[in-house]
């Protein structure tokens, strides 16, 4: 569900060709789909509270395998763009319905675990998804992509109906109300903003890296589908590594470990803009970078949590339409950038970073004042 986010950065070019556009347009699909799903978190997060996470997700499940089916079947650049955006609403009921499942049934003491395998499962989507839509592209076109995807999200109605634990609902009225409601008091927080513009930075940077790898591709590897299939792959180490440390690293507080990951993703974005079409330590500097993202965004939804223990759900809800609002503006990132090459991206990213870590301090320093 998540990774559909990400399916069409691998099919840029075969979209553009079949939709008669070109590649940077096609980024529209991404942008829309990520609105879409950063508008559908607001409403899955109190939906899930209210009514239970494996409800909300078995509902998401139907409507976005009906959703991804029709994109498979766009005729044209508007009408893909549209379907996209009604893909994200229905795929945003996934994750927010997760997180709020690890909060209900996980324990407290396994609960920063829980989190970080779900947020690294976010970003192995991104990753994994992209190599499996470009080896089907390859072989059965762009439409297959989706048609598989379809089925896949079908299929995981079995485990969700027969593995995941129903949830009481929470209070018997006004509960849908009130989680809506805290939105606004939660926005009124300036910590709070700034950890969810930290996230809005961090995601961004994200998947504007991987457009640009795949529509600004650095100098000797643009137009090679095996290093670019190289580059997207280099990071999955890093998505299994961050979950297998996760206890080593919670001995961290949450805020330090927030400002580290972005210092390092910020550090390696600014080594890898001087990397040129070296793949090896290109491929190095993407699997830290990938690392500390992993890091980082476990560490925001502990902090929000921690600072909003009164209002989870809506406060969960933000983290995720924060994370895709960043994801939304990635791609437009990349394509506005693409005049200063590959390495003119990377120093611009490498820059938000910096802004990232400013905008992660104050949760610091509150941290340290307690």
């Amino acid at each position: 569900m998540v990774g559909q986010m990400y399916t069409v950065l691998a099919l840029l070019h075969p979209m553009a060709t079949a939709l008669g556009t070109a590649p940077e347009q096609v980024t529209w699909t991404a942008t829309a789909f990520g609105f879409a799903y950063a508008a559908g978190f607001l409403l899955a997060g109190p939906l899930s509270d209210r009514y239970g996470s494996r409800a909300v997700i078995t509902t998401g499940l139907v409507a976005a395998t009906a959703a991804t089916l029709a994109v498979s079947a766009a005729p044209d650049l508007p009408t893909a763009i549209a379907l996209r955006g009604l893909q994200g609403l229905t795929a945003a009921t996934f994750a927010p319905s997760a997180l709020s499942y690890v909060v209900h049934h996980i324990a407290p003491q396994r609960r920063g675990t829980a989190l970080t395998c779900i947020t690294s499962g976010m970003f192995a989507a991104a990753v994994l998804l992209q190599i499996g839509a470009q080896a089907v592209a390859a072989g059965l076109g762009w439409r297959a992509v989706f048609w598989l995807s379809a089925a896949l999200m079908a299929l995981s109605l079995i485990p969700v109906r027969r593995v995941l634990r129903p949830t009481l609902r929470h209070g018997t009225g006004g509960g849908l109300s009130q989680a809506f409601a805290a939105m606004p008091r939660l926005l009124g927080r300036p910590r709070m903003v700034a950890l969810y513009l930290s996230t809005v930075v961090l995601m961004s940077s994200f998947v504007a890296i991987y457009t640009a790898v795949a529509i600004a591709g650095p100098s000797g590897i643009a137009g090679n589908s095996s290093a670019i299939l190289a580059l997207r792959a280099s990071a999955l180490p890093a998505l299994v590594a961050i979950p297998v440390l996760a206890r080593l690293l919670q001995r961290l507080a949450a805020p330090l470990r927030a400002v580290l990951a972005f210092a390092l993703a910020a550090l390696t974005v600014a080594a890898g803009s001087f990397l040129g079409g070296h793949t090896v330590p290109l491929a190095l500097a993407l699997l830290l970078f990938v690392a500390a993202v992993a890091a980082a965004a476990p560490a925001v939804v502990e902090t929000i949590n921690a600072t909003a223990p009164h209002a989870r759900g809506a406060a969960v809800a933000l983290y995720g339409c924060s994370m895709f609002i960043g994801a939304s503006l990635g791609p437009q990132l990349t394509g506005a950038l693409t005049a200063l090459g590959f390495g003119g991206i990377l120093r611009v990213v490498a820059a938000a970073l910096v802004l990232g870590i400013l905008l992660a301090l104050p949760a610091l320093r509150h941290h340290r004042t307690r």
